[in-house]
């Protein structure tokens, strides 16, 4: 049987390396997700069931926002320990700008409840912004 070329060798030896970093990248974007859901005053998955799109675009800034900096942390590490230190340390600063920013912009929770595209576009606006720097300061 022939040898396999250089590049299916480094395929077959990279995959699975692949797959554990997303694996662990991917389950603490959902862990950090389901925290900002439990975290937040209203109830978005109810609200969007109920079609508040508001809602839906505010925790779609929300799952972008922590995307951000996670994916920060996947290109900078070396190995999956990394990738989970460095992954939860951002998430979790992330989780606490945001509980901020909902802070600073008090009333936005309410008028997003209510169905106001425009605090939705501010808040993920202001998420999203955050999310570059927490990155940028990471890398």
């Amino acid at each position: 049987m022939p040898t396999p070329s250089p590049e299916i060798q480094a395929f077959a030896a990279g995959f699975p390396v692949f797959l554990l970093h997303t694996t662990v990248t991917v389950a603490i974007l959902f862990a950090a997700a389901a925290i900002y859901v439990l975290l937040t005053p209203h109830k978005e998955i109810t609200l969007i069931r109920d079609g508040n799109e508001a809602a839906a675009v505010s925790l779609g800034g929300v799952l972008v926002g922590l995307a951000i900096p996670l994916a920060a942390s996947l290109r900078a590490s070396t190995n999956v320990i990394e990738i989970g230190l460095w992954g939860i340390v951002t998430v979790l600063v992330q989780l606490l700008v945001f509980r901020l920013v909902d802070m600073i912009l008090r009333g936005l929770p309410k008028r997003i409840q209510e169905g106001e595209m425009s605090a939705a576009a501010l808040l993920v606006g202001a998420k999203i912004a955050t999310a570059l720097v927490i990155a940028a300061a990471r890398s």
